[in-house]
Order: structure tokens, then sequence, then C-alpha cells
């Protein structure tokens, strides 16, 4: 009797030992979890997060709280999620700006500081120009340009060596064209390189089509093409510039949700499992239709391969554009 005793105590606290990792990993989330952005309340970047949190929290039935921070051009911000604990509890809205801040000599963090969970928008850089141009389709505006004078042409749409920057000297390379031969006019952002473009000061603007809509729509602005494989979803009539002008050049601005190296397997596959359910509810669809914000998913492997690819990608175009202090 003591010997069966012995052997069912010793069967159950086996048992107990086997069966408490299993109760840990059911038991995540527990407590709240902070979602960081690194960039500032009311941008696109900040309407993503917040939405993405709110529909994460439904998900998870714990609160999702938005920490906005800012800084140091994205570094302050994404080494506050890199430098976190990586036990779930700390996550973040990671941007294609972690594919050039290190190449401009900004920080030495790199996407491999994170654990990319989810990719969960995308707008691709696109050619706009006034609705007054003379130059009214992508052939005849890269025409133009190879027939005129380095300098001749201007754009804008960003600040100097931003993304949309990068994608001008990038498409102008893919046509064999040195990355100035455009000359790049810094802006606060698109909506004011776009206003300037309207008024006469710059020939085209490279940036999201998202950001044009309302211009485009107006009929202020034509969008000539779009630097992604596909034709945008609510830009069915704008060709892609492989279509019109045989360009292999592809640019997207993307958002992905990421956590500190080494997160938990468990815990991660939770986080992309809800994320996944966020991204195909109607609530989150919706927000980012009516706001023009493009939907890309890719889960956490994908995600990856796509900003390893960018990081270079962009830093093979900033080295030949004179922007990279890193080699």
């Amino acid at each position: 009797m003591v010997a069966r005793t012995l052997v069912l105590a010793t069967a159950l606290a086996l048992t107990g030992t086997v069966a408490m990792p299993a109760m840990a990993q059911s038991d995540y989330p527990q407590r709240p979890i902070q979602m960081i952005v690194p960039w500032g309340a009311g941008g696109g970047t900040d309407a993503v997060g917040r939405i993405v949190a709110t529909l994460l929290q439904q998900e998870l039935g714990v609160p999702v709280n938005v920490v906005n921070r800012t800084g140091g051009s994205g570094v302050v911000g994404h080494s506050a999620i890199a430098n976190a604990r990586p036990d779930g509890y700390t996550i973040g809205i990671m941007t294609i700006e972690i594919d050039m801040m290190h190449w401009m000599g900004l920080t030495d963090l790199t996407y491999e500081n994170f654990d990319v969970l989810a990719m969960m928008n995308a707008d691709p850089a696109g050619l706009m120009v006034s609705a007054d141009s003379p130059h009214q389709t992508a052939e005849a505006l890269l025409k133009a340009i190879r027939e005129q004078p380095a300098g001749t042409f201007k754009a804008s749409g960003t600040g100097q060596g931003g993304i949309w920057h990068l994608g001008l000297a990038g498409w102008l390379m893919s046509h064999d064209l040195a990355p100035n031969h455009v000359t790049f006019v810094p802006s606060q952002g698109a909506a004011s390189g776009i206003t300037d473009m309207v008024a006469g000061g710059v020939d085209l603007i490279p940036s999201s089509l998202a950001e044009g809509r309302s211009m485009i729509d107006a009929g202020r602005v034509k969008a000539l093409g779009t630097m992604s494989a596909e034709r945008q979803e609510l830009f069915p009539d704008v060709p892609t510039i492989q279509e019109s002008i045989g360009s292999d050049w592809t640019l997207s601005v993307w958002r992905t949700v990421a956590a500190p190296k080494g997160l938990p397997d468990d815990v991660k596959v939770r986080l992309e499992t809800a994320l996944k359910a966020v991204y195909d509810s109607e609530d989150y669809r919706s927000f980012m239709a009516d706001r023009g914000f493009g939907m890309r998913w890719a889960d956490g492997q994908e995600a990856t391969a796509i900003v390893a690819a960018d990081d270079a990608t962009l830093g093979a175009v900033m080295k030949e554009a004179g922007l990279a202090q890193q080699q």
C-alpha cells in the first residue's frame, strides 16, 4: 500500500512538472502589452499602430497600450523595441527606416535585432506629376528626363535621404541614369511636396499614390505609374512601371509588427495567430481602405525575408547616391 502510494505520488509529481510549461504557454498574455510606435501621434504609422493595438486587444483579451517613442529619425523608438525584455509584453511597429538608419550611420541597429511577427501594410512608391504637366505618361516623362541635362527636372516628397528620395534614385538607376540626374528638393513630407508640384515648384513626386489620393481624385495630380509588382487595388487604372516603361525597380514603404529578438516560440505563435486574425477582420480592412493604406500580409518568416531584401537594396542605392555613411 505504501509502495503503491509512493508510485502514485511520484507519477503525479512527474505529471505536474510536465504540465507546468504547457500551462505557462496557454497563460500568455496575463497582463497589459505595450505597443511602441517610433513616430509621432497623428501620422500614418501611428494610425496603423493604433488600429492594430485596438483589434489585437480584442484577440488577446488584455489591454494593448500604444506609446509613441519619437526622435533620432526613428532610432529612439526602434531601439526601445529592440532593447525591451523579449517576453511578449513589449512589441512595436517596425518601419522601413530600420533598413536605412544604420547605412546613414545613425545606429548599429538592424532588422536582425528583432523578431519580425507580421507585415500588416505596404504602400508602393509611384510617379506623380501635376495635371497640367506636358508629360502625361511614364514613358513621356522618362524620355524627357533622358533628353534633358542632369538637374533640369526636380522632384520632392520627403527629406534628403528619405525613403522617397531613395525610391527616385533607385528608379533612375534602373534606367542607367545617375541617381542624382533629377535634382531632389527636400520637403517636410509628401503633402507639402505635392503642393509645391501643383504650384510649379517641382516636376514630379515619387511618393506613394495613397499620399496623393485626394489630389488625384480632385483632378489636380496625374498618377503615371506604381513601383509595385502588380497594380494597386486602390488605383486599378494606374499601370506598374514594369508595364509602361519596362523598369524592374519596385519599392514599398511597409509597417511590420516586431518584438525584441529572442521571443519564446509559444508567445511568437500566439502573437502571429492573433495578428493574422486582426488583418483578416472587417474592421481592419475597412479602416485601411477608408484611409487609403495598402493591405499587405506576410507572416514572420516571409516578412523577415522582405525586410532583409530591402535592407540590401536600399544600402546599394544609398552607396551609389553618396548617402551612406557606412560601407
